[in-house]
């Protein structure tokens, strides 16, 4: 019988969250017990009990410290291995209270437009209860004399942090402890997606009236250059996300939006896609061949853009033509078009195309109706 393998990029992982709430937990027996326990079973968000390894656990007096560390299964995420710590302390004065704290690591809330007390530690909701609910576990009898004082931490996360948005959020200092299932999915896209609607959920917060969506870093770098006077809080990173962008834009009433893009997704933005990952559809070839003609490329090269398979070759034959910026002007112009018949009273829009170079090659406008 053929032995069955694990099909590699499929171990799911666990939040920072319930890595947080598990350490917690495990000091919190320390303290009732006396000894802090090298395993500790932890009800997640998602109402799983999982057991995690306990590191580092030790009590002294009041005090007791215990560390999870964290295993994101294969998800590509730069918290994976952080050392989520709880320490946990007697509050002799507060009984029945339990008061949670961020450590060193954990970011802190600067700006408003997170649900979070602007001053306070970026510890989302969800896994603010359930912390809570993981230590008051089993500690009720301690509970009805004195209350209990969480500090989570986590050592490295002010440089895990820069490799996040959490600066651009106005989380300084550290990590954000995330997670609303306890669960980390491989590759998923759900974090990605949550963090384009945060942030412009941000910039609405903050009274921005205009955001500026881009495909990617080299686009938002462009798209930086070409709007200096915008706040940083304008500029996000939409990926492929574009319908969660723009349904976000509406929902929060920001009134003008920028997207700059390059040719490629800009084309699946034209052709009327509303998440433009490159495995959802094809580039239409036959739509970028027309723009090739509109912009005065002969009919032998739209012939030949029409059974190429990329967007990017249209554009390299353009700039063959010296046709670069008529066909990106074209191309805007139907973007543009797009969208503002998916969205006619939503926003004012600007289309700006961004060369591969990171060069601006043309842009459009539109209104909406009224």
């Amino acid at each position: 019988m053929k032995r069955k393998t694990r099909r590699r990029g499929n171990r799911t992982g666990f939040t920072t969250g319930a890595c947080a709430a598990a350490a917690a937990r495990a000091a919190a027996t320390g303290l009732l017990s006396g000894r802090v326990p090298d395993s500790i079973e932890c009800l997640l968000p998602n109402g799983q009990r999982v057991t995690f390894a306990v590191t580092d656990g030790r009590r002294d007096g009041i005090y007791a410290h215990a560390v999870v560390i964290k295993d994101a299964g294969d998800d590509p995420d730069c918290t994976d291995g952080a050392h989520l710590t709880a320490d946990v302390c007697l509050l002799p004065e507060a009984p029945g209270r339990v008061v949670l704290k961020g450590g060193s690591g954990v970011g802190t809330v600067t700006l408003p437009g997170l649900g979070l007390e602007v001053g306070g530690p970026a510890i989302n909701p969800v896994p603010r209860r359930n912390i809570e609910e993981n230590v008051r576990a089993g500690m009720e009898p301690l509970l009805k004399h004195k209350g209990l004082e969480v500090t989570i931490s986590v050592p490295l996360g002010e440089t895990m942090a820069k490799k996040t948005m959490n600066p651009r959020l106005g989380i300084l200092g550290g990590i954000s402890i995330l997670g609303t299932t306890g669960i980390v999915r491989p590759y998923s896209t759900a974090s990605f997606r949550a963090s384009v609607i945060q942030g412009i959920e941000v910039a609405a917060a903050q009274g921005q009236d205009t955001v500026v969506l881009t495909t990617g870093g080299r686009t938002e770098k462009f798209a930086m250059r070409e709007l200096p006077h915008l706040a940083p809080a304008c500029f996000v990173q939409m990926g492929d996300f574009l319908r969660y962008a723009l349904d976000t834009v509406v929902k929060v009433g920001i009134p003008h939006v920028v997207i700059g893009g390059m040719v490629g997704k800009l084309t699946k933005m034209a052709q009327g896609e509303t998440i433009t990952h490159a495995g959802r559809a094809p580039v239409q070839t036959g739509l970028v061949a027309e723009l090739a003609r509109e912009a005065g490329a002969p009919p032998d090269v739209c012939a030949d853009i029409r059974k190429a398979k990329t967007a990017r070759y249209a554009a390299e034959r353009m700039e063959q033509l010296g046709l670069t910026r008529p066909f990106h002007h074209a191309l805007a112009v139907r973007v543009v078009d797009t969208l503002m018949g998916r969205y006619p009273d939503g926003f004012s829009l600007k289309v700006l195309a961004c060369g591969f170079r990171g060069n601006k090659l043309a842009e459009a406008t539109g209104k909406p109706k009224q």
